[in-house]
């Protein structure tokens, strides 16, 4: 039969108990107490540490089917933040590596360049994806398919002096006139030319600035996501790459 233990009864016996015998007293009759406070305490230190350490994100960038040693990734990362006094400490660039696409139906690859496009078109979705730097197959297949912004628009909202300085690496591709990308395939849509025209889809960044001694074998385009809602950040980030200094 089950007899309950008294306050009195407990007291005498917590008396009675001496060093480790009264912390394992403890721990028997508190345990589950004992253990569910600690969860409370470390969920709530996880919050307030996530909330005294959290970055804000400034700018998403992508490497596709092109890749950069550590010290010009820390260029396309903390070197933009650094120009623009951004520090490290409460903001960050995001850069997206080793994203590889291709169209061609006997690359061994293909299974990863659908992953990589998986991965793109949710960050893209997401606005979570701002800027592209890639190969020219890359940068067509983007521009045909409607990813990309037009950078005629954009240099006529741009001063004079950025559109002058921009002008020269301006890089036509065929774009279609609206999306009919099909995201539950892993081909690329052919373009028809009657649904297609040529505009300034991207740049070359090869030419000048961060790239120019870079050590690419073929030459870097840049292309800006249509749906980016950081587009001052675009300019300024543009700017940089450009810069020669």
């Amino acid at each position: 039969m089950y007899t309950r233990t008294t306050d009195s009864e407990k007291e005498n016996r917590w008396k009675q108990l001496h060093g480790k015998q009264k912390i394992q007293y403890v721990w028997d009759y508190y345990k589950l107490p004992i253990a569910v406070c600690l969860i409370l305490l470390y969920l709530m230190g996880s919050m307030v540490y996530g909330h005294f350490t959290r970055k804000d994100i400034v700018l998403y960038t992508g490497l596709v089917n092109v890749s950069a040693g550590e010290p010009l990734a820390a260029e396309l990362s903390r070197g933009f933040l650094n120009s623009i006094d951004a520090g490290t400490s409460r903001t960050d660039l995001r850069l997206y590596t080793g994203l590889y696409f291709t169209d061609d139906p006997d690359d061994p690859n293909r299974e990863y360049a659908y992953a990589s496009r998986v991965k793109i078109l949710a960050s893209i979705d997401g606005e979570q994806l701002d800027v592209l730097l890639m190969n020219r197959e890359a940068f067509d297949l983007f521009s045909q398919n409607g990813y990309l912004y037009n950078l005629d628009a954009l240099l006529r909202e741009l001063d004079a002096e950025t559109a002058a300085q921009w002008t020269p690496y301006l890089v036509t591709s065929t774009v279609l006139q609206e999306n009919d990308t099909d995201d539950t395939q892993a081909d690329w849509p052919s373009v028809s030319e009657s649904a297609a025209e040529t505009c300034s889809m991207g740049l070359k960044m090869s030419q000048k600035g961060l790239f120019k001694n870079a050590g690419f074998d073929g030459d870097v385009y840049l292309g800006v996501i249509k749906n980016t809602p950081r587009m001052d950040m675009v300019i300024e980030y543009i700017n940089y790459l450009y810069s020669e200094e």
